[in-house]
């Protein structure tokens, strides 16, 4: 998805506000109405109507009907421009530059602060890959529901930046984490080449045996990598490794810790037979190496991501793999994710510096207007998200 920077300067604190005030209306409105978005914003309502069809030109919203009236929601792109807007009121981006990176569900780019450092500006994305299979097999959904995917991408960057600050106070090899704003995360730009990429190593038994050591460190602090692979390494010029995506994340308590610890271990000699040719018989094993010293996993609870939130996001990471093993490969369109549908959801909470910003305004003037719709049965699901879904009789 195509992240377009520039158009930030040109747009006006009318424009923010609108997409602040279709945020928070979103926590109690499927999709949100004008008169709802007027009153949130703290603009006439005979104005209104121009700042959204600017928005939606320039696809940070978009429009759906109902059987009553014509509401608003955000799409990806406008929850990408609220978060660059928080994070440069902070200092933490001031400009962004070329794209350097594009996962599976994640794009990212070089950015520079107010400092003029350059820095790297992660933005998660999840549920890009599998929008269309992915609401059938959920553990903590109905099977009738779908994700809200800004609101696990929201989760996933929480996460990814508490795992990242404890991590590096405790001098493991990770970037340094800059600042986190949503589904955003601003860390340290690394001198450092991805492990996938390198054909030769100069001694690979040495890189080998630093990986491994790397494992079992982790797991003597409480925490497994979970996705412990080539993509996820890099490699400095002096042959040194930096771990880096940590959204999959668990703890050495985790009902699958032995299997996320093998996986990660049998990753690391998979890759180094066949790209180096290189074989140990001396690999870690969960039960002899994984004896638990510190608690960082304790520490990243405490540090305000919730142990909620953190099954939250297991059990939607979990489901994604399961789901990628089984899904039948397709062409993907970059919009797919703001498709509409019969159903839809919205993320349950966020933007609370943006509700100090909009003069006190919460989620009381939010639920001020009553636009239930014959056509859809509204209903509440555990995370605190709002589902509309469409009769069928």
């Amino acid at each position: 998805m195509k992240l377009d920077a520039k158009a930030l300067r040109y747009m006006s604190t009318e424009d923010f506000r609108v997409l602040t005030a279709i945020e928070i209306g979103s926590r109690n409105h499927d999709i949100v109405p004008a008169t709802l978005i007027s009153q949130l914003s703290h603009l006439r309502s005979g104005g209104i109507n121009k700042f959204i069809t600017d928005l939606i030109k320039r696809k940070l919203i978009a429009s759906e009907s109902s059987s009553k009236y014509v509401g608003y929601k955000l799409v990806y792109a406008g929850y990408d421009y609220l978060a660059l807007k928080t994070l440069s009121k902070r200092g933490s981006v001031a400009s962004v530059g070329n794209q350097i990176g594009v996962g599976k569900e994640s794009d990212i780019f070089v950015i520079a602060g107010d400092n003029d450092e350059q820095a790297v500006l992660k933005l998660h994305r999840l549920g890009r890959l599998s929008f269309r299979n992915v609401k059938n097999k959920r553990d903590y959904f109905r099977p009738d529901q779908s994700p809200s995917w800004m609101y696990m991408s929201r989760l996933s960057a929480m996460k990814e930046y508490a795992f990242m600050q404890v991590l590096h106070e405790h001098g493991f090899p990770v970037p340094k984490p800059i600042d986190q704003n949503r589904h955003c995360i601003v860390m340290e730009l690394l001198d450092a080449h991805p492990l996938r990429q390198i054909e030769k190593v100069g001694e690979p038994g040495k890189l080998y045996s630093e990986l491994m050591d790397l494992i079992v460190r982790l797991a003597k602090h409480g925490l497994i990598h979970g996705d412990f692979n080539e993509f996820n390494i890099l490699v400095r010029d002096d042959g040194s490794p930096i771990l880096i995506d940590f959204p999959q994340m668990v703890s050495t308590s985790h009902a699958n810790a032995e299997f996320y610890f093998n996986r990660d271990v049998d990753c690391i000699r998979t890759f180094f037979k066949r790209r180096f040719g290189y074989e140990s018989v001396l690999y870690p094993k969960f039960a002899l190496d994984a004896n638990k010293e510190f608690d960082l996993d304790v520490q990243v609870a405490a540090s305000g991501f919730t142990k909620k939130e953190q099954s939250q996001l297991e059990a939607f990471m979990e489901s994604e793999q399961t789901e990628a093993s089984n899904a039948a490969p397709h062409s993907h369109d970059e919009e797919d994710e703001d498709l509409p549908s019969d159903e839809e959801i919205v993320y349950a909470d966020d933007s609370e510096e943006d509700e100090r910003d909009m003069d006190g305004l919460g989620e009381d003037d939010a639920s001020d207007s009553d636009d239930s719709d014959d056509d859809y049965d509204i209903e509440h699901d555990r995370l605190g998200n709002t589902i509309r879904r469409k009769r069928t009789c």
